[in-house]
């Protein structure tokens, strides 16, 4: 069957951004796909011999005496600390992003595009110009604790940088206006006279917020918490900054092993378990969103 002319020339419209998409994206991510099963050079590089080592060495390590086979602590710790890290983040930025957003969409029309102006503003900096003024905010002699120290609540300056403390403040303030921005489209779509019906039916306010705003307002925030995760995840900059390299996560890994490490392979394969976290987070969002739409319906 011939294929109709309007779809015949709905695909050709589509061939650029098809070809961008298969050198620009899917081209090297499967560079990357078969690095991870091939060997590591002599100094960089790969030898095209077909292993599963790097997969193997992304879990286990070997004893390089005796050969004995034991978990790869510090991968799995490196790991942990992204996974912690990225969800811890996307909480603080739910619960710091979510009164903002309210507060924005709850102005009056004419005050709205101010303050999502301000909130846009970050944007328009570098994001390692923003992680080093956080820096400067969490020094030993920064601001944070040059203020403490003023008011007398401590003797001595908080140890705050190089810390995984650092790294979630860091990242907690680059990240929030990801958040806000979806969870102020979802609010300004919001009925506001199902709140006034939830009060006169003798409904608490905890009751209106778990049972009212927060299921109408699910996509935003399902919205907001994966483009805060996803990014939040494979970090780099922030945590190379404001964590000192002693606290590292996946993305500084990878770059270790593609840079000082010279071993791509492993490199390769660390990206490729990545993705398939973020994925599996993709799936895990869409399935609870789907799941809670047919629950309401």
């Amino acid at each position: 069957m011939a294929m109709p002319k309007h779809a015949r020339d709905g695909w050709l419209l589509s061939i650029p951004a098809l070809i961008l998409l298969a050198f620009g994206a899917a081209g090297p991510l499967l560079i990357v796909f078969i690095y991870a099963f091939l060997e590591p050079g002599d100094f960089s590089g790969v030898v095209w011999n077909f292993t599963t080592e790097a997969w193997f060495r992304v879990f286990f390590e070997r004893d390089i005496f005796d050969g004995t086979v034991s978990m790869a602590d510090a991968h799995l710790t490196i790991f942990w600390r992204s996974v912690k890290l990225s969800l811890l983040t996307t909480l603080i930025t739910f619960l710091i992003g979510f009164p903002m957003a309210w507060f924005i969409a709850t102005q009056p029309p004419n005050r709205r595009p101010a303050w999502l102006f301000l909130i846009t503003i970050p944007f328009w900096t570098n994001l390692l110009i923003r992680t080093f003024a956080i820096l400067e905010v969490l020094r030993n002699q920064g601001l944070l604790n040059s203020f403490l120290l003023w008011l007398g609540v401590i003797d001595q300056p908080l140890q705050i940088l190089y810390t995984d403390n650092a790294v979630l403040i860091g990242m907690a303030y680059v990240y929030l206006p990801l958040m806000v921005l979806p969870l102020f489209a979802a609010i300004d779509r919001f009925d506001f006279r199902l709140i006034e019906a939830s009060y006169d039916l003798y409904a608490s306010r905890w009751q209106v917020l778990r049972r009212i705003i927060l299921p109408i307002t699910r996509p935003g925030i399902v919205a907001g918490s994966i483009l805060v995760f996803v990014p939040s995840l494979g970090a780099y900059v922030t945590p190379r900054i404001l964590g000192g390299g002693k606290n590292m996560m996946v993305g500084n890994f990878i770059e270790l092993q593609f840079g000082q490490g010279r071993n791509w392979p492993l490199g390769a394969a660390l990206s490729m378990l990545l993705l398939v976290i973020v994925l599996v987070a993709l799936l895990a969002y869409v399935r609870v969103t789907s799941g809670s739409e047919r629950r309401d319906a």
